[in-house]
């Protein structure tokens, strides 16, 4: 991959260190997406050092709009969101807006969109169009469901995917009823996954010269993320059972309530079993047949998971710890997300630390979870107001001069 665009980020007086950027250094990312899975998608690249250029219609991404505000249209899902990338307004209902995204399509070497394809081809941006203009471009739709479908035209959000791809009605052995999730998680895991196809597509190119367009759609994903271990005897054709993987719909199955407070205790093995049973005074079940081995133990989880809820309350949560770590016995405290900046290992890995933001004041910092031995992570700019790099893009494309073009900012 080139550097042709090694000379891009510049200061921006935002008072970040323009150091070498990462390993995606030189590549220049087109990021029409909003919202949470697209946005997710590019931070990714972002923060592997891509210069990643988010271009918002005049109303902005409405991520800008949660409450609370940190200035304005800085709200605290947009800080960590957006940051390593550069922000700017572009009107594609209009013809100079049109232009200069043609303009940087031109030295962009990726574009990547959430739009429905109906949409992007009357804009005048469809693939067949980019492609003209960069014969190479890795072009990707993050879309909610693949266009080959009938659900093409369906507006897409988390808790539809929810719904649609089976993870909703996971819940109905546990509770009676469909559940969702309490987090945008079909957002999240479908943004990794433009994330790693775009990486894919970029590959592709340095391999053979060419371009690709990419559909990465948010339904399809979340069904094969589910499955992973819910196809289980439904997987055979025909099936041999229901789908379900059986010891995650025992209603057991949750955190257990200690002396003081909630932990996961989760023996596994066959050893982890053994030395549990004897911390709890019962070498009886240790000997016990039916749970020797884990595929004895899979056809009793309620009955072990119970023996759990039994035993927990009579020690407090660090007794636990204490207990099940030399033991090699899974467990952990269940945490609060308002106290996770305080856990000792999120501490002592520098996972969360506190940086100023210069319109927003200061903010928690979740730096980049993959560690690289060749490459730290830096954090080149904070997420960016409303079109703030957008007069300094155009002079690099060299519109500037164009006052209808920049008319507007």
């Amino acid at each position: 991959m080139t550097d042709k665009h090694a000379s891009v980020a510049r200061p921006d007086g935002d008072g970040l260190p323009q150091q070498q950027q990462g390993m995606l250094e030189g590549l220049r990312i087109l990021d029409l997406t909003t919202v949470v899975m697209g946005p997710f998608a590019t931070r990714l690249l972002a923060d592997l050092g891509a210069d990643v250029i988010k271009i918002e219609p005049p109303e902005g991404d409405s991520s800008r709009t949660y409450a609370p505000h940190g200035a304005p249209g800085i709200s605290g899902t947009f800080l960590n969101l957006n940051r390593n990338k550069r922000g700017m307004v572009l009107d594609l209902k209009t013809p100079d807006d049109r232009k200069a995204l043609d303009r940087l399509i031109e030295t962009a070497d990726v574009l990547v969109h959430n739009l429905r394809g109906p949409v992007m081809r009357r804009l005048g941006f469809d693939y067949e169009h980019c492609r003209a203009i960069k014969p190479d471009l890795v072009y990707c739709a993050a879309c909610g469901f693949s266009d080959d479908g009938p659900y093409a035209a369906k507006a897409a959000y988390d808790d539809l995917i929810q719904a649609g791809s089976g993870y909703a009605a996971l819940s109905i052995p546990l509770t009676g009823e469909p559940r969702y999730a309490p987090a945008v998680i079909c957002d999240k895991l479908a943004g990794q996954a433009v994330a790693n196809a775009i990486l894919a597509g970029l590959l592709h190119r340095e391999r053979t010269g060419e371009g690709q367009d990419i559909e990465v759609p948010m339904f399809e994903t979340a069904i094969d993320f589910n499955l992973v271990e819910n196809f289980a005897a439904a997987a055979w054709s025909p099936p041999r059972g229901k789908p379900g993987y059986a010891r995650l719909q025992s209603v057991y199955r949750r955190p257990f309530r200690t002396a003081d407070g909630y932990a996961c205790i989760l023996p596994y093995s066959d050893a982890n079993w053994r030395d549990f049973f004897l911390f709890i005074d019962r070498a009886d079940l240790a000997a016990d047949p039916r749970y020797a081995r884990l595929k004895d133990r899979a056809e009793h989880f309620d009955t072990l998971y119970a023996l759990i809820a039994e035993a927990a309350p009579l020690h407090s949560t660090d007794e636990w710890v204490r207990f099940c770590d030399p033991a090699n016995i899974p467990c952990m405290p269940v945490i609060d997300l308002a106290d996770i900046a305080e856990d000792p290992h999120v501490k002592a890995v520098n996972l969360i630390t506190i940086v100023d933001h210069p319109h927003a004041g200061p903010y928690k910092s979740v730096r980049r979870t993959v560690r690289f031995s060749a490459q730290a992570f830096k954090l080149r700019r904070h997420a960016p107001l409303l079109g703030e790099h957008t007069g300094e893009i155009l002079e690099e494309l060299d519109l500037a001069a164009n006052p209808a073009a920049i008319a507007r900012r």
